[in-house]
C-alpha cells in the first residue's frame, strides 16, 4: 500500500465567536427549519441549486468515494411523470402496504397519497446512492455517506431561505427509470426545493422537538 500524501490543513472556518456562541447561533437558525408540503411555484435559480449541491458535496464519505449523484429536475413533464409514479406507490402504501400502527403514527401529520408538491415546487432534487463507483470500483458506507450529504443539502436550503420536504416513496426504483439513471445508482431520497406558499401551513405535531435530555447521553 502506498503511503498517503498529506498536506497542511487548509484555512478553516472561523466564526469569530467562541464555540458555544457559534453553536447556539447555528441552532437558532436551524431550529426554524420545517418540513413543508405547500410550495409556491415562484422560481428558484439554477445557480442556487448548484450551490446547494456543492454544499452537499462537501460531506465526508467512506474512503472519500463520494457515492452520491444529485439529479435536479425542473422540467414540467418529468415532474409530472415523477408525481404520477410516486402517487401510485403512495396509494398502495396507504391502502394496505402500511400497517395500522404506521398509519396511526402518520395521522397527526395529515399526510396522504396526494403529492401535488412534486409538480408545484420549482425543483426536485433526486439524490441517488451509488452502489459502486462510476469506474466500477468499490464504495464504502454509501448509505451513511449519502445520508450526511442529504442533511447538508437540507441545511443549505434552509440557510438560503428555501423550504424542503424529504419524500421517500417505496419502492423508488421508478425514479431511476424516469430519469434514465444507470443501474449502479439507487434512489435514496427525493427532495422538492422551493419557496413556501403564501398560505403555507405545517402540522402542529411536527413542531415538537425532543428536549436535549431525551437525545443526549454524556458519559
Amino acid at each position: 500500500m502506498q503511503p498517503a500524501d498529506f498536506v497542511p490543513l487548509p484555512e478553516r472556518h472561523d466564526p469569530g465567536l467562541p464555540p458555544e456562541q457559534a453553536a447556539r447561533a447555528f441552532h437558532e437558525v436551524m431550529r426554524k427549519r420545517r418540513t413543508v408540503r405547500m410550495f409556491s411555484d415562484r422560481p428558484v435559480s439554477r445557480e442556487t441549486i448548484e450551490w446547494l449541491v456543492r454544499t452537499a458535496g462537501t460531506a465526508p464519505s467512506g474512503a472519500n468515494k463520494q457515492p452520491w449523484r444529485f439529479v435536479a429536475v425542473q422540467d414540467a413533464d418529468l415532474k409530472r411523470r415523477i408525481r404520477l409514479a410516486a402517487e401510485a406507490q403512495e396509494r398502495a402504501f396507504y391502502s394496505g402496504r402500511a400497517g395500522r400502527r404506521w398509519l396511526a403514527d402518520l395521522a397527526p401529520l395529515g399526510t396522504d397519497e396526494n403529492k401535488d408538491f412534486l409538480e408545484v415546487a420549482p425543483w426536485l432534487i433526486v439524490i441517488f446512492k451509488l452502489v459502486r463507483g462510476d469506474d466500477g470500483g468499490a464504495v464504502y458506507y454509501p448509505a451513511e455517506s449519502v445520508g450526511i450529504a442529504t442533511g447538508l443539502l437540507l441545511a443549505a436550503a434552509h440557510h438560503a431561505g428555501l423550504a424542503t420536504v424529504t419524500h421517500t416513496p417505496s419502492p423508488m426504483g421508478f425514479l431511476a427509470q424516469v430519469l434514465g439513471r444507470p443501474e449502479h445508482e439507487r434512489a435514496f431520497v427525493l427532495v422538492p426545493v422551493g419557496w413556501p406558499a403564501e398560505d403555507c401551513r405545517v402540522p402542529a405535531a411536527a413542531l415538537r422537538r425532543k428536549p436535549l435530555e431525551e437525545i443526549l447521553v454524556v458519559r
